[in-house]
C-alpha cells in the first residue's frame, strides 16, 4: 500500500510542476502588467523603474527559480492589481467556488447515476434511447447558451429565481444545475456503459436463479462492479468544476475563483493568474489522489499492481 500511495504521489508531483510551468511561461505571453498599470502615458524612465521593482528586469530562468522558490514555502505572490496577497485573494473566493461546484456535483450523481442504471436496465428500449438523447444533449450543449436560456426563462420570463450573484440559497440554483449538465451526462453515459456490461455477467444470472431480489441485484452487486469508471469521472470533474468553472461564474456574475481568473486576464494580472492555476493544479492532484486510493480500496487487484 505504501508503494501503491508514493507512486500516485510522485505522478501527482510531476502534474503539478508540469501546470506550475506552464502558468508560468503563457501568463508573461499575455502583454505587457507595467504597461497596463502605469498606462499608455507613462515615461520609459518610470516603466523601467516599476520592472525593477517587480523584478521583471531579469531573465526569465531566473525568475521562474524565484517563483519555485517561493511555490516551496507557500508564497504564491502578490497582486499586481489588488496589491494584497494572492493567497488571501484566491481564500477569499474558495467558498462561493466550493459551494457551486459541489452543488452541481450532487445534482450530477443525483440524476446521471440513476438516469445510468435506468438506461442500462431498458437496454435497448424507448427508455434506453430517451435516456441517451439526454445525456448526449448535456455533453454538447454550451454551458453559457443555457445559463443564458436559463436566466431567461425562469428569471426574466417566469420571475422565480435571481439572475446572477451570491444573494442566497435560490441564486444557487440556476449556476448549479447548469455546471452540473456536463458532468450529469458524463456519469450517466459511464454508468449506463457499465452497468450494461456487468448485467450480463454470469454472476448476475446465477444471483437471479438463487431467488436475490433484482433491485438489489441492481443497486448493490451491479453498481459496485461498475463503480469504479464512474468514481474517476466524479473525482476528474469535480476537480475541474472547483478549480474554477469561468463560464458559469462569469454569466452569473458568481463570486468565485473563475470570475477572479477572469478579472485577472483582462488586467493582465499575471501573478495572480499564476497563482490561481496552481491552486486549480494543487486541488485537481489532490482530488485524483484521493481517488487512486478509493480505486485501492474497492478493487485490491489495482493496489497491489496486479491489474
Amino acid at each position: 500500500m505504501t508503494r501503491f500511495l508514493l507512486g500516485k504521489a510522485w505522478h501527482g508531483l510531476v502534474t503539478l510542476l508540469l501546470a506550475v510551468t506552464i502558468a508560468f511561461f503563457l501568463a508573461r505571453g499575455t502583454g505587457d502588467p507595467v504597461r497596463e498599470m502605469l498606462g499608455d502615458l507613462a515615461s520609459d524612465e518610470q516603466v523601467a523603474a516599476l520592472r525593477a521593482q517587480l523584478g521583471l528586469d531579469r531573465a526569465l530562468p531566473i525568475q521562474f527559480l524565484d517563483f519555485l522558490k517561493d511555490l516551496v514555502t507557500f508564497n504564491l505572490g502578490d497582486s499586481l492589481r489588488y496589491h494584497s496577497s494572492n493567497l488571501d485573494l484566491i481564500m477569499s473566493r474558495v467558498p462561493a467556488s466550493a459551494q457551486l461546484a459541489i452543488a452541481a456535483m450532487v445534482i450530477a450523481v443525483l440524476v446521471g447515476v440513476p438516469l445510468g442504471i435506468w438506461a442500462a436496465v431498458k437496454e435497448g428500449r424507448l427508455a434506453d434511447r430517451v435516456a441517451s438523447v439526454i445525456a448526449l444533449t448535456g455533453q454538447s450543449v454550451p454551458l453559457f447558451w443555457l445559463g443564458l436560456m436559463l436566466i431567461l426563462f425562469f428569471s426574466v420570463g417566469l420571475g422565480w429565481l435571481p439572475a446572477g450573484q451570491s444573494t442566497g440559497f435560490s441564486s444557487l440554483i440556476l449556476p448549479a444545475v447548469t455546471l452540473s449538465t456536463l458532468p450529469m451526462a458524463q456519469i450517466a453515459r459511464l454508468t449506463r456503459s457499465g452497468m450494461t456490461e456487468i448485467l450480463g455477467e454470469t454472476f448476475v444470472s446465477a444471483s437471479h436463479a438463487r431467488g436475490i431480489a433484482r433491485w438489489r441485484i441492481i443497486l448493490v452487486h451491479a453498481l459496485r462492479s461498475a463503480s469504479l469508471p464512474v468514481i474517476t469521472i466524479i473525482g476528474l470533474q469535480a476537480g475541474t468544476l472547483l478549480s474554477g468553472a469561468i463560464t458559469v461564474e462569469f454569466v452569473f456574475a458568481w463570486p468565485g475563483l473563475g470570475t477572479l481568473a477572469t478579472q485577472a486576464v483582462q488586467t493582465r494580472d499575471f501573478s495572480l493568474i499564476q497563482a490561481i492555476v496552481v491552486f486549480g493544479a494543487l486541488v485537481f492532484v489532490l482530488i485524483n489522489l484521493v481517488v487512486d486510493l478509493l480505486y485501492g480500496i474497492l478493487d485490491p487487484r489495482i493496489r497491489d499492481g496486479v491489474a
